[in-house]
């Protein structure tokens, strides 16, 4: 048994450390509550832009009538799928439970079921990256040739801190030039899909090539379960953020009619300029969404882990001083027992 000087050390590690939690939780809950509202921003553009998209796609002549072909080769319809890519997306830092592991699950699974298939990997997040590099190899851009049927050809790390649109359109139109040239015959994304602290779920989504304009094509889904969902919600309300699912504004709702409005546009440019400004853009607003929804659901990890993490140390401490004050009260008993037995053999 641990003597009285080993208790109080342990104690005082641990309240230590339930100080370390307790602060990061809090961090992390302010943190939440940022890359909530930069979501919300980002959805009146992107609500906006897809609904001029489906206005011109509407309107507009998708197809070319001396070829006979789409306006736009994103439109173009599904073709044979022997190349796909995958784009992961990961945090960089852990200590946010079981997040990256979740979202990681989900192309393995995902590559067993196109084990036919040749898969390239775009690594968004250092803990993905770090994860992928171990079980498949990185290929090399100055051959054309393939160093496995799964193989690494993009990373990004450091970007989630500061999730600017500008990186993202640059990574989608790396994306898109590979789709356009063919070597790529279908784009996904795995991410955390985000809409409140106890609403999110990880998805497998269809990005490339654009089937209904507007709609997740949702492929795969991993939803959070029963007890995940209570932690989350019992860590959120300590901490003061709200469980429910922001409602739509205003400016949503006006976004909305937009495209469905009964009137007829007149364009000045022809459909393919029109499809080739827009459809990139949509294609990176869709990136841009998930970045920000996964960064979101990677602080509200992070924040239930420590808010876990805290409540573990004041069971532990607990647990710690009741040791405690059984060993104090084991040794008073001692010298008692002692001194009467001094006493009795004078």
């Amino acid at each position: 048994m641990a003597n009285v000087l080993d208790l109080r050390r342990r104690i005082r590690s641990v309240k230590n450390t339930r100080q370390i939690t307790k602060a990061m939780k809090m961090v992390s809950a302010a943190k939440l509550r940022r890359a909530q509202e930069r979501a919300l921003q980002s959805r009146p553009f992107a609500q906006m832009l897809t609904n001029v998209l489906q206005s011109v796609v509407s309107r507009a002549e998708l197809y070319n009538p001396e070829t006979g072909l789409l306006q736009h080769p994103l439109l173009r319809e599904t073709r044979p799928e022997k190349t796909v890519l995958i784009i992961i997306i990961t945090g960089d830092r852990g200590l946010a439970g079981a997040f990256n592991t979740n979202v990681l699950k989900a192309p393995l699974r995902f590559t067993e079921y196109l084990a036919d298939k040749n898969i390239d990997v775009v690594a968004i997040g250092r803990k993905g990256r770090d994860f992928l590099r171990r079980r498949f190899p990185v290929a090399n851009p100055e051959t054309e040739e393939r160093a496995g049927r799964v193989q690494i050809v993009g990373e990004y790390v450091n970007i989630l801190g500061n999730v600017e649109f500008e990186t993202v359109e640059e990574i989608a139109e790396k994306i898109i030039k590979q789709y356009e040239r063919e070597v790529v015959d279908g784009v996904y994304l795995v991410f955390n899909e985000f809409k409140s602290v106890i609403a999110q779920r990880v998805i497998v989504q269809r990005i490339l090539p654009v089937q209904e304009i507007g709609r997740r094509e949702v492929t795969q889904v991993e939803e959070l379960s029963v007890e995940a969902r209570e932690r989350m919600g019992e860590a959120a309300k300590s901490a003061g953020i709200s469980l429910q699912t922001p409602e739509e504004s205003e400016i949503d709702r006006e976004a909305v009619s937009f495209a469905t409005a009964p009137v007829d546009y007149i364009y000045e440019q022809p459909p393919a300029e029109l499809l080739n400004a827009i459809l990139p853009r949509y294609v990176a607003i869709q990136i841009y969404a998930s970045l920000l929804e996964s960064v979101a659901a990677e602080h509200a990890a992070r924040m239930t882990a420590m808010d876990s993490a805290t409540n573990n140390a004041n069971e532990v401490i607990d647990s710690l001083t009741l040791n405690l004050n059984r060993v104090r009260q084991a040794a008073i008993t001692k010298e008692i027992i002692e001194i009467v037995s001094g006493a009795a053999a004078l």
